[in-house]
């Protein structure tokens, strides 16, 4: 049987997209994909020189596309603010909520936030509140990418910001793990949206080799490499788990990624963790306090 490919992507015209992390890696081909297939797209991210060299690339690749390029760093929510300000008035039809970061030493956001957790799933649980009138206009898709490192995720609710003890693994874990109870209780919460779990199994980005570099360690950097080389599938392969979570039949709070264990290959519905299904009240709370984002839904 053949699998799901970016060919059976539908006709896409008419509708509006934002991708965050659009500038590289897997959100590059999702939004390239996105943008081949009709749609409207926006790519959000925070470096303009590397966003405008994004935006080069893809109007190169995609004659006619309609593509635009917008500023957004998760890790500063004056930013989202800024963001949702400026383009959450018409209606947006997905979402993709995809950039992060991965393993890096301690740092703390622009709000004090631990980066992982902050970069990860705050700023993305503050940019879909933000923008949740011109998704429910829509009717909208939702596509929040976690990682197959949320299966070792749990969260310490007491030091979710690794204050006492920072370990970069656990914090990622933490943070992917929050993506995927996050998509879950956001279905679960607005019923005019369909809001599903993505992640792309190991595919070859510059997010393995970012951890390393800023740390110094140059062996690391260059084994990451080599795996990346040898062993991971492409990019743009491991973007099609988001691509059938945005764009194909699907089930509210599911989540999707590659059929082979989770690992590569065409896209399907996979399990998710256990602990997927608990603390999605807790987390949201929480996640509302500190962004200051509520999402004013009706009791």
């Amino acid at each position: 049987m053949r699998g799901w490919t970016a060919n059976d992507i539908p006709d896409l015209s008419g509708r509006r997209a934002v991708v965050t992390g659009a500038n590289s890696g897997i959100g590059y081909h999702t939004a390239l994909q996105l943008a081949r297939h009709g749609a409207s797209v926006l790519l959000a991210c925070r470096s303009a020189e590397r966003g405008q060299a994004a935006f080069d690339r893809m109007s190169a690749a995609a004659p006619g596309a309609d593509i635009a390029l917008g500023s957004l760093d998760l890790a500063d929510l004056a930013s989202v603010r800024a963001f949702a300000a400026r383009y959450g008035d018409d209606p947006l039809d997905i979402l993709v909520n995809n950039a992060g970061v991965m393993a890096i030493p301690h740092r703390s956001t622009a709000d004090g936030f631990e980066m992982q957790f902050g970069t990860n799933h705050l700023g993305h649980f503050a940019l879909t509140g933000l923008l949740l009138p011109a998704l429910r206009a829509a009717s909208a898709r939702v596509v929040t990418v976690t990682s197959g490192f949320a299966w070792t995720g749990r969260f310490d609710f007491g030091d979710l910001q690794g204050e006492r003890r920072y370990r970069k693994w656990a914090a990622y874990s933490q943070a992917k793990l929050a993506n995927l109870v996050f998509a879950k209780e956001l279905d679960r919460r607005v019923p005019e949206l369909t809001s599903v779990a993505a992640h792309p199994g190991y595919a070859a980005t510059n997010l393995q080799q970012t951890g390393p570099k800023m740390q110094g360690n140059t062996f690391m950097e260059k084994a990451t490499g080599i795996g990346n080389a040898v062993i991971a599938q492409s990019a743009a392969a491991g973007a099609l788990p988001s691509l059938y979570a945005a764009t194909a039949d699907v089930e509210g709070g599911a989540c999707y990624g590659p059929r082979l264990l989770q690992y590569r290959g065409a896209p399907a519905k996979v399990p998710a963790p256990p602990q997927a299904n608990r603390h999605g009240e807790r987390l949201w709370d929480v996640s509302e306090t500190l962004t200051g984002v509520s999402y004013a839904l009706p009791a």
